[in-house]
């Protein structure tokens, strides 16, 4: 899997293509290697384009909710596509085009048909208000190989302990990297949060 052995994969809102490459290389000083560009702006698709080639750094694309999105994001780039649910034809095309997909799941129910769909790795969204790392140990019984990537409500005060747990391979968060932080370009200030919750999850 392409995001195998990344921790972290920070979501990123990008109002402004021109700040993805700053952006992605202050997460690097960092040690976070990877992030999910949304498609909640229009400068998500060209943000993706511009971080294609960066060394060491694997980009996809979340909000991705229709196979055209799909179409438009690996052309662009994107090794990965994130869903904030579960869509057949959008898993099918990310399959039929060589991407990992993450669906976001939040039942039982949705999990088995990912599992049916040939997938291991899901996104628990939105983590917090389904229970966060209660539903997981729940999940883990009846869906032993599923491992998962909570999203929503992650935090610096709760990221080591789903870290901890082995039913969780990810966190997906956006405190390392704010909307706020991105468009006042402080790159200082996302480099020191992703080495802070880099650290708090290897002491």
């Amino acid at each position: 899997m392409t995001l195998h052995g990344q921790r972290f994969v920070p979501v990123i809102v990008l109002d402004h293509a021109a700040r993805a490459v700053p952006v992605a290389e202050a997460l690097q000083r960092g040690g976070i290697r990877c992030a999910e560009i949304t498609l909640r702006t229009t400068a998500g698709i060209d943000a993706i384009a511009a971080l294609r080639d960066l060394p060491d750094f694997t980009v996809g694309a979340g909000t991705v909710l229709t196979p055209d999105d799909v179409d438009r994001v690996v052309d662009a780039g994107a090794r990965f596509v994130v869903s904030p649910g579960l869509a057949d034809d959008v898993v099918e095309r990310a399959l039929a085009r060589g991407v990992d997909v993450v669906p976001g799941v939040a039942t039982a129910t949705e999990v088995q048909r990912a599992v049916r769909l040939g997938l291991t790795r899901l996104k628990l969204f939105p983590a917090a208000q389904l229970g966060g790392l209660g539903l997981i140990r729940a999940l883990a019984g009846p869906f032993p190989d599923v491992r998962f990537l909570p999203s929503g409500g992650v935090n610096p005060a709760n990221a080591a302990d789903y870290l901890a747990d082995p039913n969780v391979f990810a966190v997906s968060g956006s405190w390392m990297a704010t909307r706020d932080l991105i468009a006042a370009g402080d790159v200082a200030a996302i480099e020191r949060l992703s080495r802070e919750a880099v650290a708090a999850v290897t002491r």
